[in-house]
């Protein structure tokens, strides 16, 4: 019997675009011979599912949906919200409380690995390289000397918990670092201060892929942009090398270290980390667990690399779902 999948998509963050998009992807790459897909947009204003055109509203005490008369429950949420609530583990414990399967990890690893400064002081303790940084809360007092002092100039200030790099800036001289602080909390009521590396900038993949963890092609990452900003990312204006042009210590390491990543985290379904190379070392960055799946997006690129239609990507993770116990022990 095919199974019904709520695909989720859209969100309460400035990344509700990219998401519909994402979630677009998947709808018309799942195998309609297993699979039996719908699109749920959750926005702020409402929640609904969209069916030929139609909106049909989402019961909110048991994530069903009634079409023409046809009372509908779904057997796997398919994850495509960047951003709240999708990708910062608030939906997905709503999901978890209804016992409703769903593509991503457990929503404490989702919470965890949405915050960049927690997810750093897990990563640190294993041994894995990451930038210096500072962070801050918004109404705190700071010092700018102290920051510069620290992570040193050109810097980067990023909120928190965001992602598709809205909110970030590159700063280059002391009299750019109020600005971008003040943009960063436009985005986020927490922000993070990062040293720059100077170095190869690679973007990498993990998933469950045929009962295991497998680590996807690299993609090196070059732009004229100050960095991999949201021009870069979604307007064609970075050029991305899939594999990445790393020897073959900089593969092995890179290798080792984002399957490391990936399990100390203690994902699930997808993953896309980035890492900067200084020297044959892959400095952590940040994870992105509902990384984009639009035409323009990385991790497609990587899995065609592989070999890994969408098709197969999509429902691999969805049957990974399926099978695994709600709440890790």
């Amino acid at each position: 019997m095919k199974k019904n999948i709520a695909i989720v998509m859209g969100g309460y963050s400035s990344e509700v675009e990219i998401s519909l998009k994402s979630g677009q992807m998947v709808f018309q790459h799942l195998n309609r011979e297993k699979y039996t897909p719908y699109q749920v947009h959750i926005l702020k204003d409402k929640w609904v599912v969209v069916h030929e055109t139609n909106e049909y509203p989402i019961n909110r005490h048991d994530f069903s949906v009634e079409i023409n008369g046809n009372h509908i429950d779904f057997d796997c949420v398919f994850n495509a919200i960047h951003g709240a609530p999708g990708e910062n583990g608030m939906l997905l414990a709503y999901f978890e409380l209804l016992g409703i399967k769903h593509t991503s990890a457990p929503f404490y690893q989702m919470a965890l690995t949405f915050n960049k400064r927690d997810t750093l002081s897990v990563v640190k303790n294993y041994g894995i390289k990451t930038a210096k940084s500072v962070y801050l809360d918004r109404g705190n007092p700071y010092n700018m000397e102290e920051i510069i002092d620290k992570v040193g100039l050109p810097c980067f200030v990023k909120p928190n918990n965001a992602g598709s790099s809205f909110g970030i800036s590159k700063v280059k001289s002391k009299d750019e670092l109020v600005p971008a602080i003040e943009k960063a909390y436009a985005e986020d009521s927490q922000i993070l201060i990062e040293e720059f590396l100077n170095g190869t900038e690679v973007s990498i993949g993990v998933i469950e892929y045929n009962g295991a963890t497998k680590v996807l092609a690299a993609t090196e990452i070059k732009t004229d942009n100050d960095f991999f900003d949201y021009e870069a990312k979604y307007l064609g204006k970075a050029q991305e090398i899939t594999p990445a042009n790393l020897n073959p210590i900089q593969w092995q390491n890179l290798n080792r270290v984002a399957k490391q990543v990936y399990e100390v985290l203690a994902m699930s379904g997808f993953s896309r980390a980035e890492y900067i190379f200084i020297g044959n070392d892959p400095y952590f960055i940040e994870i992105n667990t509902v990384p984009g799946l639009t035409k323009e997006s990385l991790l497609p690129q990587q899995a065609k690399v592989e070999g890994i239609e969408l098709s197969d990507l999509f429902g691999e993770t969805i049957e990974n779902a399926l099978k695994r116990d709600l709440v890790k022990s």
